[in-house]
């Protein structure tokens, strides 16, 4: 099944937002969206991913133990965390809608959406001010007039520039041309915009702001290496008698949590680019699901804090370890849930490649499934063997990525293996005699 055609636009008078308008057809006072929405798109994949930063650096002293009320710290600010995330993916949401049946923009668009992304910027500041403050009530309200904001901009500004402007340039080149004299040619209709909700995301921009939270999940992870992993220089000449090697090597647990954390990133950023390599286009619930997923993928640098923190405070090792398996888990099964909606409607959503029955659709189901069944397996490990839980937590690090390497060839292999013997399973075909079941002969009248 091809995809939806679009056919060419109409010529249109100048002042008009047209959707799919390319760029030798703008006008005089209207450029393309493009390079704006990419701005747009990178801004708003960073606002979403900083603020897991509040919630990793919650202190705990070397001598205060994981207990209850530590545990419903983290849970409530992980869960303000989440919403805020949803937020402004809700934001991200609404743009991408808004700008689909935008092509081009002028001067008063562009303003008013840079005055949309410096509010989406103050809400990582108020966010922190809400978890920091949680009894005051001003970060709160701060926090909700920020939001109430970015939804009035978003969704009455820039929609009111876009439905209404059009006309009132038309009524203003009217009125000019009658006190000028002038005669011009009769403009073509305006069109009236419309939003159909349920109509597919534009699945590059999905992409776009997918690539961005993993990109700066990535850096987040190495910018805390910078900031808790660069030894002093005092403390190497005092303790370490002058040698930094020495002083890098008792920070060894820190740099093996930043590369399994990386390699964690990384793995899922592979499957989420083979998942949408295979589609065609993003539904809404496609896109719900998406949300949720890189939600808890901006929480793998809590995993990263949590798992650092084994040689500083041992006896905490189990909890640290479920809180961390519990995140990679649910990161990596929401997209295996993006998988299964998308297999609803294969017919629309995927290629013919990953259909039920088609060749890749065995080895894209396993690669889904490898972090949800990994991360299962260590969090009930660890409930059986909780002495062991920090071995089994890096063994699965390891393991994963050689899983990945070895799971076209193992499959491989065993589609092979299948073949051969459905093959020898078949009785032999008598020589000189035709095949009856060969689509090269004709139907039997």
């Amino acid at each position: 099944m091809s995809g939806p055609t679009t056919s060419e636009p109409e010529p249109c008078a100048q002042g008009d937002l047209v959707p799919g308008r390319r760029d030798e057809d703008t006008v005089e006072g209207t450029q393309s969206s493009h390079r704006m929405l990419g701005f747009s798109d990178a801004l708003l994949s960073i606002i979403a991913t900083v603020m897991i930063l509040p919630v990793t650096h919650t202190e705990i002293s070397p001598e205060q133990e994981f207990d209850r009320s530590m545990q419903r710290l983290l849970a409530t600010r992980i869960a303000v965390y989440l919403m805020t995330f949803l937020i402004v993916t809700g934001a991200w949401v609404a743009h991408t809608r808004l700008f689909q049946v935008v092509g081009n923009i002028d001067d008063t668009l562009a303003l008013l959406n840079l005055v949309c992304m410096m509010t989406i910027t103050l809400l990582p500041y108020t966010f922190s001010l809400m978890v920091t403050f949680p009894d005051v009530a001003l970060g709160i309200f701060l926090f909700c007039v920020c939001v109430i904001t970015i939804g009035a901009v978003q969704s009455y500004l820039l929609m009111a520039s876009v439905v209404f402007l059009p006309y009132v340039s038309k009524v203003a080149s009217w009125c000019r041309d009658r006190l000028t004299g002038r005669v011009e040619p009769p403009a073509p209709h305006v069109e009236f915009f419309t939003l159909d909700l349920q109509e597919p995301l534009s699945k590059e921009r999905v992409e776009a702001f997918s690539d961005g939270v993993y990109a700066i999940v990535a850096t987040l992870l190495i910018l805390d290496i910078c900031a808790d992993s660069v030894p002093d220089p005092k403390a190497v000449a005092t303790d370490f008698g002058g040698s930094l090697l020495a002083a890098l090597g008792a920070r060894g647990p820190r740099f093996l949590a930043y590369f399994g954390s990386f390699a964690t990133v990384g793995l899922l950023w592979f499957t989420h680019h083979s998942l949408f390599l295979h589609m065609r286009k993003a539904t809404w619930a496609m896109g719900l699901l998406n949300a949720l997923s890189l939600a808890f993928v901006g929480g793998l640098p809590l995993a990263y804090q949590q798992t650092s923190a084994f040689a500083r405070q041992p006896q905490d090792e189990l909890e640290r370890v479920r809180v961390s398996c519990a995140i990679i888990f649910l990161a990596s099964i929401f997209q295996l849930a993006i998988w299964t909606a998308a297999l609803l409607h294969q017919m629309e959503t995927l290629r013919p490649a990953v259909h039920f029955g088609g060749p890749e659709h065995t080895f894209m189901l396993a690669k889904l499934a490898l972090y949800p069944c990994s991360s299962l397996l260590a969090f009930a490990a660890t409930c059986l063997l909780s002495r062991f839980s920090t071995f089994i937590f890096h063994l699965t690090q390891i393991a994963v990525p050689l899983g990945f390497l070895l799971l076209r060839l193992g499959l491989r292999l065993t589609l092979a293996a299948l073949s051969t013997l459905r093959g020898l399973a078949q009785p032999a075909q008598p020589r000189g005699e035709p095949d009856l079941h060969s689509p090269l002969l004709p139907e039997p009248c």
